[in-house]
């Protein structure tokens, strides 16, 4: 193979990073003069935190001067102009697609896209699944939501661009897919960690060797999990695979510019796409040093139809520009997207994220890949109880002793790993609901403050 076939698009993958930065001031300079000519939603933003495009002239100036946007004033605007918002930047005549978020509280987001930018999401999907690994012989097993939903589609787009053959089976009918990835020899599978647990659990019960199934690779989007050491150990050991993340969010399609290459070192940030800042979590016009924690905050370069400017995602992780030996020049989300700003729990004074409850529990064998953190409060006090299942394939004769004895040492580990003395209940296999998209792993049942 040619050094060449190791890159989609080599010229640009190992641009060096002066150069890219470059190119990528003056697609902000010239993306920030078209939406406050053309965007009454920028405008009006602007205009109210008194930014002008041209006090933009370098991309430290990019992040001190230019204001956010978030989830919410998106929903808003679309409220006050419907169906799409005052940011959509095509005439309805240009419109092809319409998308949006999963709408699991309230109204969903709506996503409109433009011909350019369907024919650009596929372009950039594809050069994110080859970092992956995708290649023209593989069989992709598209096990993801096809709804408002846009990950599913934008993978099935990639892999289409890249000639593999595409198996958009869809997620649900767990045993099915079992059954169809072994008849139609899939290599590569694509949906979210969580739903690859299951799929293990219920091959598990079925009587399937995972392992001995026909997929190489396994690519997963949609949540926060795939980077995390002891999901990915559990995914890589399950289905024998190489296990690869990928990350941004619905609003920042083409959302494969975050992508893992072949050394699972962490995703690559397609900065000449997507250009992604890692900022203080408290000061958002404040880079955050290399490689500490911080809040993403993502921005279109090349999109029409509802460039995203400064949008706030709520993920958190940490950016470093250290090299890859891969060769390409991006810089590394090396822990992945690892944590939700807003499904971060404040318990008695130490920041907890689900994530992190997640990491602890499989490193304790016994347990099984379902948990739920519920919160609650007695008097004055929050209390917090982490119901997790147990192993399914461990066979239990005395199951009062053995959950006694395993919620002993959970209890010990998220004690030890977050300093938390959460309650624990040990369930039985198959109580918990099972998610196809994203897993719910927070019950706040704590009185919500009205004021009077």
């Amino acid at each position: 193979m040619t050094e060449a076939a190791a890159y989609w698009d080599i010229t640009k993958e190992r641009m060096p990073r002066e150069e890219r930065e470059q190119n990528t001031l003056t697609a902000l300079q010239s993306t920030l003069h078209h939406v406050y000519d053309n965007l009454p939603f920028y405008r009006r933003h602007y205009d109210a935190h008194g930014f002008h495009p041209d006090r933009v002239e370098t991309l430290q100036d990019f992040t001190e001067r230019v204001p956010v946007i978030t989830k919410q004033m998106l929903r808003d605007d679309q409220e006050e102009n419907p169906p799409f918002g005052s940011y959509v930047g095509v005439g309805p005549e240009d419109l092809v697609r319409v998308h949006g978020s999963s709408g699991t509280s309230g109204k969903p987001t709506l996503y409109a896209f433009s011909a350019k930018d369907w024919a650009y999401t596929t372009e950039v999907m594809a050069q994110g699944l080859y970092t992956c690994g995708v290649r023209p012989g593989d069989r992709v097993q598209l096990s993801t939501v096809f709804s408002l939903f846009m990950g599913g589609w934008g993978a099935l787009l990639g892999t289409e661009r890249i000639g593999a053959t595409a198996f958009p089976l869809g997620s649900g009918e767990t045993e099915r897919q079992l059954e169809l990835m072994h008849r139609i020899g899939s290599t590569v599978l694509i949906c979210t960690p969580t739903y690859a647990l299951h799929m293990l659990e219920t091959a598990a019960v079925l009587g399937y060797d995972a392992a001995a199934s026909p997929l190489r690779l396994g690519i997963f989007i949609g949540e926060p999990g795939a980077a995390i050491p002891g999901t990915r150990s559990r995914l890589e050991s399950g289905w024998g695979v190489q296990v690869r993340d990928m990350a941004t969010t619905s609003e920042m399609t083409p959302w494969a510019t975050n992508a893992e290459c072949e050394l699972g070192v962490g995703v690559h940030v397609m900065q000449d796409e997507v250009w992604t800042e890692v900022v203080d979590k408290d000061d958002y016009g404040k880079l955050a040093p290399d490689g500490e924690s911080g809040a993403l905050i993502y921005t279109h370069l090349r999109r029409d139809s509802q460039p995203m400017i400064r949008f706030l995602s709520g993920d958190e992780s940490r950016m470093t520009y250290e090299p890859c030996d891969c060769g390409r020049t991006y810089p590394r989300l090396p822990d992945g997207v690892y944590g939700r700003l807003d499904d971060m729990l404040l318990i008695r004074g130490a920041n907890i994220y689900p994530s992190q409850v997640q990491r602890s529990l499989l490193e304790v064998p016994g347990t099984g890949v379902e948990f739920l953190i519920v919160m609650t409060r007695e008097g004055s006090m929050d209390e917090a109880t982490v119901r997790v299942e147990r192993d399914p394939t461990i066979e239990v004769s005395d199951p009062a002793a053995f959950n006694t004895e395993l919620a002993q040492r959970v209890q010990r580990k998220l004690k030890n790993d977050t300093s938390v003395t959460f309650k624990i209940e040990i369930l039985p296999p198959e109580t918990l609901e099972r998610a196809i998209s994203k897993a719910k792993r927070v019950d706040d049942q704590r009185p919500k403050y009205r004021p009077v």
